[in-house]
């Protein structure tokens, strides 16, 4: 009977430890195909912030400073996005205020005569 368990743990081993290999090259294929994800993210990443660099070998850093580079420009644009429509605000109300105060002009200007 002991014997008989042992045979029955050393095949209960034995499907465990397929079942770990068969867990092991899943994880192995998930590793390239994300490695193979990554890298194809990094090109297309590079090839819209910078053509000129498509097709070369490039690092994760490069990317990286692409990337903060592209949201610092679109920080900065937004900025004078904001500063231009106040600007135009500002001068819509002037404009207003002139209009207003040459219809009082007028006006003043009709009385008189």
């Amino acid at each position: 009977q002991a014997e008989e368990e042992l045979r029955e743990a050393r095949a209960q081993q034995a499907l465990q430890l397929q079942e770990m290999g068969r867990r092991e090259r899943l994880l192995q294929a998930d590793l390239a195909r994300a490695k193979q994800q990554l890298e194809s993210f990094k090109t297309q990443v590079m090839r819209v912030c910078s053509p000129a660099a498509a097709g070369k070998a490039i690092t994760e850093q490069q990317v990286i400073e692409k990337v903060r580079q592209v949201c610092d420009e679109s920080q900065q644009s937004h900025e004078r996005e904001k500063s231009l429509q106040e600007e135009i605000s500002s001068r819509l109300a002037k404009e207003k205020e002139v209009s207003a105060n040459t219809e009082v002009f007028k006006k003043s200007l009709q009385e008189l005569q």
